[in-house]
């Protein structure tokens, strides 16, 4: 998906280096009339090499450089001499970073630490030179090996965004304003579905200098998780967040029902979801009196730790970062 500079998903072509010739030179000096072999060897072909870079926060940097090639290592030459290795190609992505095979759909690895590196081509290895094949019943080979071949594949980078907390609801929920209320981030925010077409990441400070970073992932719709509307870009991102923040409007005509719904929809996406720690935040309750939030609180989980906002007001915004901070360090 992509919306301005924001690209979590793309494919990519890699090709690495081809091993360089070994030599099958023989030396040939004007003491040493019967001079042996002193073919060097070829060097290694460069690698592709996936590294992670904090600074990134998109793949957009390789939305119109989508081919790699690495360079084939150096022929092997006299006195024995090994051939220069090809340079490694590296690619610097965001933490959380998802690496497949396009082809065979394969799980290649996954960057999730700053200059974490991952080889996806591995350079093809050098031939041998002549002078390792030389034996009692052949003093002068005048062979050597080529170069191996490097590899080459089609590979898709996924990109799952890597928070603290990640902010779940419908469209319109008021996540965009809450994550706005609470860092210094400053997403698209309007009265109408869909507002958010991409992840917002925002760090909110907590007390001591201490923070935490939230994500306000894109709004859920029903069937979601069949991929309707946009399902299947933003459901990911929700993968990586260690807690969940799912965020239902006071003004919605069942608060219970809408936070089952959400909960369906990630447990379909994938059950494992429903092992992260869950908070309900009531959102746009300055339009509640204390009578109206008792009849509401009646309705929720009991296992369910819920607080009543208001990002308009500002109400119970502090309490809120205390919850968060609770969940995250219990």
């Amino acid at each position: 998906m992509t919306e301005g500079n924001f690209t979590d998903y793309i494919k990519i072509h890699v090709k690495s280096g081809n091993g360089g010739k070994g030599s099958a030179h023989l030396r040939r000096e004007k003491y040493v009339p019967k001079g042996g072999p002193d073919g060097g060897d070829g060097g290694r072909g460069g690698h592709i090499i996936i590294k992670g870079n904090k600074d990134y926060w998109t793949l957009f940097h390789l939305k119109f450089k989508q081919h790699f090639k690495a360079e084939k290592g150096g022929d092997g030459s006299k006195n024995r001499s090994t051939g220069k290795d090809g340079e490694d190609i590296y690619i610097e992505v965001p933490l959380g970073t998802v690496i497949k095979n396009t082809d065979t759909g394969k799980f290649i690895g996954e960057i999730t630490q700053d200059q974490q590196k991952i080889i996806v081509a591995k350079g093809g290895k050098g031939g041998k030179g002549n002078w390792h094949f030389k034996s009692a019943t052949n003093q002068t080979p005048r062979y050597a090996q080529p170069g191996l071949p490097g590899e080459e594949k089609n590979l898709t980078l996924e990109l799952k965004l890597l928070a603290d907390i990640g902010l779940v609801g419908f469209p319109n929920a008021g996540k965009s304003t809450l994550l706005s209320k609470l860092t210094a981030a400053k997403p698209k925010i309007g009265d109408y579905p869909f507002t958010t077409l991409k992840p917002n990441l925002g760090i909110v400070s907590y007390r001591d200098g201490r923070s935490f970073v939230m994500a306000d992932i894109p709004g859920i719709i029903e069937g979601a998780a069949e991929g309707k509307g946009l399902g299947h870009y933003f459901l990911r991102h929700i993968e990586r967040n260690s807690n969940l923040l799912f965020l239902v409007p006071a003004d919605a005509d069942n608060i219970n029902q809408e936070y089952r719904i959400l909960l369906n929809e990630l447990k379909k996406y994938n059950p494992e979801l429903l092992d992260k720690k869950r908070i309900l935040a009531i959102s746009k309750s300055d339009m509640l009196d204390d009578e109206l939030k008792q009849e509401i609180e009646k309705d929720l989980p009991n296992d369910l730790p819920h607080i009543f906002i208001s990002s308009f007001t500002g109400e119970n915004l502090d309490k809120l970062k205390d919850l968060l901070w609770k969940e995250l360090n219990s």
